[in-house]
């Protein structure tokens, strides 16, 4: 047997903690999802339309979720041939053959509907768990983006544990200020019982919110702000923050002045709770998503551990670089194999070789639906088995060595990371 055979064997049977999804419950067991909203709620949607708005852009709603009537052949022709080359693409439309028409090539004019059909079949809480458990994926942490204060159990299973959103958080200077998706700071703060008429309730409020994490089984704080404004957040600035909470239009310096404090604020509360931070570096909006703006922030909370992600593409040398740099960084894996598999066994080689200690990398799906999250851990297990033969038929690793370090990846890092 070859050596990657022997590691595909091996990894097949560790159970994945599953560091980052967007299992949404409303999202995820929708009764009405068919072939296009399979395709437009994965990242194969972003090959057709960039779901988040630039600063120089407006939207209504979005892409990602509108409802455009029944689909058409010319719907999936869009995805299928006019974007066939595209990874997003390709990789979600190979995910549904196989689990919705094994032995079929491609989806085409003559059998999308039928697939459409059997997709409606295969929907709710028991075919995402069967999903789960063929993906061999023990637990997920989840970013429910339109309700930051999910508690995931009840509606998602007993293996689900979630992140709180900080965006709305860092955007709240006014009751009616709100994130990128639409969050409002004061209304979270309303369901917990705190009503702030000064920016020191305000203050207190945060700490609340991060007090009841553990009974909403929440394990980390997500900051994906880089959706929101750039990742530069400077020297806080209380007085500063003080003076712009409850200004009904900021302006710019304003609001990165109020953000750039809640964040650092939000940093030291999470190291005092022992709480990591999950923070979106790359793309966004690209032009402030550099990983570099954020060292100072991780250099300013040294005992916080950020867990940057998505290898934080198209920087990931930065990355990697700031990761031996800063040992309170640690990397998540997400996202970048399903941009690109070239890139990611690339920068998963440099990764090993440069990181400091074989705790730092973990891995997660990124997705909203049950399919491509099965897809997803698919893509992993054998793109880091392939790495990882590699690395031993190059005698830079024993099996011994990459077989350790896979089970790593795919589950102890988290464990430990998260408190699992």
């Amino acid at each position: 047997m070859s050596t990657l055979q022997t590691l595909r064997e091996i990894l097949e049977k560790i159970p994945i903690i599953d560091v980052h999804e967007h299992h949404i419950p409303e999202i995820l067991h929708a009764p009405d999802i068919g072939l296009l909203q399979l395709l437009r709620q994965s990242y194969a949607g972003w090959a057709v339309a960039r779901p988040y708005a630039l600063p120089s852009e407006r939207r209504g709603s979005d892409p990602m979720l509108d409802s455009q009537g029944d689909a058409t052949w010319e719907d999936i022709r869009l995805f299928v041939e006019d974007r066939g080359s595209n990874h997003f693409v390709r990789h979600m439309v190979q995910a549904i053959l196989d689990l919705h028409a094994p032995g079929q090539l491609e989806i085409n004019a003559s059998n999308w509907e039928a697939i459409d059909a059997r997709i409606r079949k295969h929907r709710g809480l028991s075919w995402s768990a069967e999903l789960l458990r063929k993906s061999n994926v023990s637990a997920v942490i989840t970013d429910c983006y339109t309700d930051p204060l999910l508690d995931p159990a009840p509606s998602l299973g007993s293996s689900y544990k979630s992140v709180l959103r900080i965006n709305a958080l860092a955007c709240g200077w006014h009751p009616e200020s709100r994130d990128h998706n639409g969050n409002c700071a004061f209304e979270l703060l309303g369901r917990i019982g705190c009503r702030p008429d000064a920016f020191e309730d305000y203050v207190a409020g945060l700490s609340q919110l991060l007090s009841g994490m553990p009974a909403r089984n929440q394990v980390g704080l997500k900051n994906a702000l880089a959706y929101d404004r750039d990742l530069h957040f400077g020297v806080p600035s209380i007085q500063q923050a003080r003076e712009v909470w409850g200004t009904a239009v900021p302006d710019d310096h304003q609001q990165k002045a109020f953000g750039d404090w809640v964040v650092n604020h939000l940093c030291e509360l999470a190291a005092q709770r022992d709480l990591p931070m999950q923070m979106h570096v790359g793309t966004g909006i690209i032009r402030g998503s550099h990983p570099l703006n954020v060292a100072p922030l991780v250099e300013r909370h040294p005992k916080t551990r950020f867990l940057l992600m998505h290898l934080a593409y198209p920087w990931s040398r930065d990355l990697l670089g700031m990761a031996f740099v800063y040992r309170n960084i640690w990397i998540d894996l997400t996202w970048s194999l399903l941009l690109s598999p070239s890139h990611f066994k690339l920068a998963l080689h440099e990764a090993i070789e440069i990181l400091p200690d074989e705790s730092r990398l973990m891995i997660g799906g990124d997705n909203w639906h049950a399919e491509e999250t099965w897809a997803t851990m698919r893509l992993a297990r054998r793109l880091i088995a392939e790495v990882l033969s590699e690395k031993v038929e190059q005698g830079y690793f024993r099996l011994a060595d990459a077989e350790r370090l896979g089970r790593k990846i795919l589950h102890e890092n988290a464990r430990r990371f998260f408190g699992l």
